[in-house]
């Protein structure tokens, strides 16, 4: 006779596939579009500078709005608001591929993004809801691999689909990926109530977070200095302005008491820290390669794809491995692989050629997807159940924070290391120095990030 458990497991692995096709497909959206930029430039016969707010818009709702969705999953139900973000982030992808001129696609990529919030932040929360006690990190280690699936596959396909059939089709090719989440979304996840009791929603808090994350990321991708700082004093202003309000509201969006718990203030710096150092690795490897060691384009994206291809190699073993091992041995472990990593990127010889390159990046990738699974399944196993949806899009808004740094200042750090402001026309030798650097600075924030876990875990004990 089956046991309980063995009657669950179908119900649980239609759950389990239904939320990982909700996590790949913002993953995928984020990556398959950079591929389509020239071709839409060439379409739209607009400058690249302009058709570039095509990633920038997605980019900024997803960052700005996805606390705000995890929160309102807390207060109207989880699985409304996820099936709610399907259709908008489907019928969204529907009108970028229909969009007659660039103005309609930028909004309604804007529009797409704010979907992908949603989906991105209730995921990973009704994942710890639906997995029984002790299989939690199993759950994290299967989005993280579905994640990075999306992010690695998205250039490959986009360039197939360009190639073959217009950029059109990099868009409406995810729309029928789209209808399919949310058969099996309504299908497999059962209907949930609101899981707080807090029933209000605190929309002022939601705006002036987004006013500031949005400052802040237009600041470190606009490329002026002036409206730069302009923008870094709005952001810090915007900020202090959210937390006097959250502290007097009597529900707000962010808990101030929640985020002064010290194992989550460093869970989600540390988030950050990383997210930067793997972003940098994706900034600077195509110039190290490509500068430095000589190798053609298509050489480049194979050695390149190295990175998130063992990401999701390993993500589900390191699920079970914070299952079996704890969750704090596999965050310290991961970190260990990012720093040794970096560390052997920064001093290691251009001499070393493609292989002196690419073991170091496994290394590091793989630490990263160590430290994901371990540190996801800690926060969410470590906060009660009804914050989980808000707690889900802090962890997720820390990691976008951390790639949008990356890009942005970390590909700074390494121009000025190179000494030009072009880096395309730097010698081999400039580009092997700036590499170094980079790398220098990379393991740093390593160092940083593993601190700041080792002084949260001393200062729980």
């Amino acid at each position: 006779m089956k046991s309980l458990q063995e009657k669950k497991q179908p119900a649980l692995t239609w759950s389990l596939t239904a939320l990982s096709l909700s996590m790949l497909l913002p993953s995928l959206s984020t990556s398959i579009a950079n591929v389509g930029l020239p071709s839409i430039a060439t379409a739209v016969d607009a400058p690249f500078g302009a058709v570039q707010w095509v990633v920038i818009a997605y980019l900024l709702a997803t960052t700005t709005l996805i606390v705000g969705a995890g929160r309102l999953g807390d207060t109207m139900g989880r699985r409304r608001v996820l099936l709610g973000g399907i259709v908008v982030f489907t019928a969204a992808t529907l009108l970028c591929g229909l969009a007659p001129n660039l103005p309609l696609l930028i909004a309604a990529r804007a529009v797409q993004g704010a979907g992908a919030a949603c989906m991105m932040a209730l995921t990973m929360a009704m994942s710890a809801d639906a997995m029984p006690e002790g299989r939690t990190g199993a759950a994290m280690g299967l989005l993280g691999t579905t994640s990075a699936v999306g992010t690695a596959s998205g250039p490959a396909l986009g360039g197939v689909l360009v190639e073959a059939f217009g950029w059109r089709a990099i868009f409406l090719v995810v729309v029928p990926l789209g209808v399919l989440a949310f058969a099996l979304t309504r299908h497999a996840l059962p209907g949930s109530l609101p899981s707080s009791s807090k029933s209000r929603f605190d929309a002022t808090g939601t705006a002036l977070l987004a006013i500031a994350l949005g400052a802040y990321a237009m600041a470190v991708t606009v490329g002026n200095a002036s409206l730069t700082v302009g923008l870094l004093v709005t952001a810090a202003a915007v900020l202090v302005a959210f937390v006097l309000i959250e502290r007097r509201v009597a529900v707000p969006l962010v808990d101030v008491a929640m985020v002064r718990d010290p194992l989550l203030a460093a869970s989600l710096i540390t988030s950050a820290l990383v997210s930067t150092i793997v972003m940098t690795t994706l900034v600077v490897g195509p110039f190290h390669l490509a500068g430095t060691l000589d190798l053609a384009p298509a050489l480049v994206g194979l050695v390149m794809s190295a990175g998130p291809a063992v990401s999701a190699l390993t993500g589900v073993p390191a699920g079970r491995a914070a299952d079996r091992f704890g969750t704090g041995a596999v965050v310290v472990a991961g970190l260990g692989g990012v720093l040794c990593g970096t560390v052997a990127l920064f001093v290691m010889p251009a001499g070393a050629g493609v292989l002196g390159y690419l073991l170091p990046l496994v290394t590091t990738t793989s630490g990263y997807a160590l430290f994901q699974a371990g540190n996801n399944t800690a926060v969410m196993g470590h906060v009660p159940a009804h914050e989980r949806g808000v707690v889900s899009g802090m962890l997720n808004l820390s990691r976008n924070l951390g790639l949008i740094t990356g890009a942005s200042v970390m590909g700074a750090v390494f121009a000025f290391a190179a000494g030009t402001t072009d880096v395309t026309a730097a010698t081999p030798l400039e580009v092997a120095r700036a590499t170094h650097w980079t790398f220098g600075v990379a393991a740093m924030l390593a160092v940083l990030g593993l601190g700041v876990t080792l002084g949260a875990r001393r200062h729980t004990r």
